[in-house]
C-alpha cells in the first residue's frame, strides 16, 4: 500500500469509520456541508478508499477536508455504519502533522484556531474570553460588540456575571492551578506540539509569501475566496 494511506490506516478513526463503504450518497444527501459548500463525504471516501496516493495528496492540501463542521449526521443515515466524520478527522489530523495543511486557505485558518482558542484556554481557562475578543479583528461582530468592549465590565454585571472575579459566576476568573492541569492535559494528549507544528508551518509560509506574522495572521483571519460555495 502506499505511505499516506498506511499513516492514515493508523488512525483508530479511519479504521473505525470505514466500514465497507458502498458509495450510496446517503451521507452527502444528509451533510449540512454539502448544502452549503462545495463538499462531498462520498467522494472523501471514495478517495481514500482508492489507495491513490496522488489523490489522497491532493485531497490532504486541499481546502475540501476542512468544510466537515463535525456533526456526524453521516453516520446516523449510512446504511454500512460507516463514519465519513471520523475519516475527515484523521484526514485533518494527518494533514497538519505532514504540515499540508498550511498549502489551502480554509487549512490556513487552524492557525488562527490553534493561536486563539488553544491560547485562551490555556492563558484563561475559556475558549472565547471577551477581553480577547476585539472589534478591530471581528467586525462581523457588529457595532454593538464594539460598544459592549468598551463596556464589558458593567454589561457582565447587569447581567449577573462575574468576568474576571474570584468565586463563582458566568467568565470568573480560572485559578492557575486549575489551568496548569489543562495545560499538562494538552502536553500528555500531543496538543501542545500539534500547536508547535502549526506555528512553525505558519512561520514558514508567511515567510515564503514575504509577509511578517502580524500581516499573515490578518490575511488569514480575513481570508476567503468564493471558490468555496455551491452558490
Amino acid at each position: 500500500m502506499g505511505r499516506l494511506f498506511d499513516l492514515l490506516m493508523k488512525d483508530y478513526r479511519l479504521r473505525e469509520g470505514l466500514n465497507a463503504c458502498i458509495n450510496c450518497g446517503t451521507c452527502t444527501a444528509v451533510c449540512p456541508a454539502a448544502e452549503f459548500y462545495r463538499y462531498d463525504p462520498r467522494r472523501i471516501v471514495d478517495t481514500v478508499q482508492s489507495k491513490d496516493e496522488d489523490a489522497i495528496e491532493k485531497l490532504l492540501k486541499s481546502d475540501t477536508i476542512w468544510y466537515c463542521g463535525e456533526c456526524m449526521s453521516c453516520v446516523t443515515r449510512c446504511p454500512r455504519k460507516n463514519a465519513p466524520g471520523m475519516i475527515v478527522m484523521a484526514l485533518r489530523t494527518l494533514s497538519i502533522d505532514l504540515g499540508y495543511f498550511i498549502e489551502s486557505e480554509k487549512g490556513r485558518q487552524q492557525f488562527i484556531l490553534s493561536k486563539d482558542l488553544c491560547g485562551n484556554i490555556l492563558d484563561y481557562g475559556y475558549c472565547v474570553y471577551p477581553r480577547r475578543f476585539d472589534y478591530a479583528g471581528h467586525p462581523e461582530a457588529g457595532r454593538v460588540w464594539e460598544w459592549e468592549e468598551k463596556h464589558l465590565d458593567d454589561v457582565f454585571a447587569r447581567l449577573g456575571g462575574n468576568l474576571d472575579g474570584e468565586g463563582p459566576g458566568a467568565v470568573r476568573r480560572i485559578p492557575q492551578e486549575d489551568r496548569d492541569e489543562l495545560k499538562k492535559i494538552f502536553d500528555a494528549t500531543g496538543a501542545t506540539q500539534r500547536m508547535k507544528t502549526v506555528e512553525e508551518a505558519a512561520e514558514k509560509k508567511a515567510e515564503e509569501l514575504g509577509l511578517t506574522m502580524e500581516e499573515f495572521t490578518r490575511k488569514v483571519y480575513n481570508e476567503s475566496g468564493p471558490q468555496h460555495y455551491n452558490h
